[in-house]
C-alpha cells in the first residue's frame, strides 16, 4: 500500500478545516487519503484540498460527497483506483450544497463566476 494512502486514518471532520476556522464557504469536499485532511474543491473559492496537496506532499484525494466513491491523484492528474477507508465516508448527507448552511452568501454562484477560472 502506498505512504499516500492510509485506509485506517478517519476524516478530520465533516467539513473544510479551514473554512470552518476562517467562517468561509465550499461547494463540495475532498479527503487526503494519506491523513483524513478535508479541504474544499477546486471548484470552491478558496480551493483548499489542492493547497493541502501542494503544502503537505499528499497527492491522493478522494470525494468527500454522499453517494461518490471516486480517487483523484493530483501528480498524475487522473483516478486512483484506491481502498475502502476509514468511515465516514463523506460529510453529512443534510448539510447543504454549497455548505455549509447559513454560511454560503446569496450570491455565491457570482462569486464563483467572477473568478474567471
Amino acid at each position: 500500500m502506498s505512504a499516500a494512502v492510509d485506509p485506517t486514518v478517519p476524516p478530520s471532520g465533516t467539513g473544510c478545516v479551514e473554512c470552518d476556522a476562517a467562517g468561509g464557504w465550499w461547494v463540495h469536499l475532498r479527503r487526503c487519503t494519506a491523513c483524513g485532511h478535508i479541504g474544499c474543491c477546486d471548484d470552491s473559492p478558496a480551493r483548499h484540498a489542492s493547497a493541502h496537496w501542494r503544502e503537505s506532499g499528499h497527492p491522493i484525494i478522494r470525494s468527500f460527497e454522499p453517494g461518490e466513491d471516486w480517487f483523484w491523484n493530483f501528480e498524475t492528474d487522473d483516478y486512483y483506483d484506491g481502498p475502502e477507508l476509514a468511515a465516514p465516508q463523506s460529510r453529512p448527507a443534510d448539510q447543504t450544497v454549497p455548505g455549509p448552511r447559513g454560511r454560503v452568501p446569496d450570491d455565491w454562484m457570482a462569486q464563483l463566476q467572477a473568478r474567471g477560472d
